[in-house]
């Protein structure tokens, strides 16, 4: 690197420091934290923070230092990394099902170490994409540990008719025979070149930065993404969209939504599971229930903390301070 380059580096505003724990006997999950539990008080809970597929908890950083130029140091913040992700460790497996984030997630929030006691303090949680998910689900199932909740674009699945899942199931048992690999890089300049390859608007100071946290150099000297090879693998548990509801019904915590406007679900679903469906799915679930906003960045896709961080954290900020319409 020129003296050129590290004048052009990203620097985090904020840095974190790293902990990690034990959860549930064979996983020693890692998680990056921002301030300590000191600054937790009724009315500013921690922020918990979960990221999607094929991600890491540092891919929040740039999120973490838009809100800090607002608000400055006042947030405990942590950011998971999920089993099989970043530098969480654990054994070897062939499969990921669902419901072990939702494990792993309660484990977390009650942990003595993270001092977040989620069951007599609630936290404020946040999800992007398949974290959106799993904390749409866990405030349906545990309500009262959650204060707000912020789902970033998870949208959920297609559904999946009764009779497709023995399709399904096969499939999986087909992938299971199947040998899953991830493509290592031979620098991390190219991890960063993959990475605006997926989001092009991702700017290149920051990509070069997240390119450290998303993958590491091994001992054949290849950069290897620190995800499992093993998420490729079809998911072998048949979405039922009436059972997401029933637990979606149960959130009591103010919601906020917020979606990319460049985002387009047919890139993954080809027409199989639509916006206006999702949105019908929303509105059923939130129905009679508590405080709820729908916030759309411009522009921005998927990756819309990457795309627009500094926007996303004056509607974060504005809603969990309590300024978000009812």
């Amino acid at each position: 690197m020129t003296a050129a380059d590290a004048d052009a580096a990203y620097t985090p505003r904020r840095p974190a420091r790293h902990l990690q724990v034990d959860v549930r006997q064979h996983w020693r999950y890692h998680l990056r934290a921002w301030g300590d539990t000191r600054l937790v008080t009724p009315e500013r809970p921690a922020l918990v923070l979960c990221h999607g597929y094929m991600d890491v908890g540092a891919s929040f950083q740039f999120l973490v230092d838009a809100l800090h130029t607002l608000e400055g140091e006042h947030r405990y913040i942590l950011a998971v990394d999920w089993r099989g992700y970043g530098l969480t460790e654990g054994p070897p497996t062939d499969h990921y099902w669902f419901n072990d984030y939702l494990g792993d997630l309660d484990a977390l929030l009650r942990h003595p170490e993270l001092g977040l006691n989620a069951g007599t303090q609630p936290v404020d949680l946040l999800g992007h994409s398949m974290g959106g998910n799993v904390v749409m689900h866990y405030a349906g199932l545990r309500p009262t540990h959650i204060r707000r909740l912020i789902n970033l674009e998870g949208f959920g699945m297609p559904a999946l008719p009764a009779d497709q899942a023995p399709t399904r199931l096969a499939q999986w048992l087909d992938d299971l025979a199947t040998p899953q690999a991830l493509r290592p890089h031979d620098s991390a300049a190219s991890v960063a070149r993959r990475l605006r390859l997926n989001n092009p608007r991702l700017p290149a100071d920051k990509a070069d930065w997240l390119a450290t946290h998303w993958a590491r150099p091994a001992q054949d000297g290849q950069w290897h993404i620190l995800g499992d090879a093993a998420h490729k693998r079809v998911h072998g548990q048949p979405y039922r969209v009436e059972e997401v509801l029933a637990c979606w019904r149960r959130i009591t915590a103010p919601l906020l939504w917020v979606e990319g406007d460049l985002t387009e679900m047919d890139q993954w679903w080809k027409g199989r599971y639509t916006r206006e469906e999702f949105g019908q799915r929303l509105a059923q679930a939130r129905h009679g229930q508590g405080a709820s906003r729908q916030v759309r960045l411009s522009p921005a896709g998927h990756m819309l903390h990457h795309d627009q961080p500094e926007a996303l954290a004056q509607a974060l900020q504005a809603f969990l301070d309590g300024s978000a319409p009812a």
